[in-house]
């Protein structure tokens, strides 16, 4: 597995992690887009702040 790949897929799990998250709390197709773009981000503040 070469090392884009590696990035590809975190940023990808990431995506997938802040989505429903957002979802489970917000109950929002429109926030689970945004915090899906945002991703890392809102994970690390969801850790943070809301947990």
């Amino acid at each position: 597995m070469k090392r884009g790949d590696v990035i590809k897929s975190g940023i990808t799990m990431g995506s997938a992690l802040a989505m429903i998250i957002s979802w489970s709390l917000n109950q929002s197709v429109l926030w689970a887009i945004i915090h899906g773009l945002f991703s890392w981000l809102y994970v690390l503040y969801y850790l943070i702040i809301l947990n």
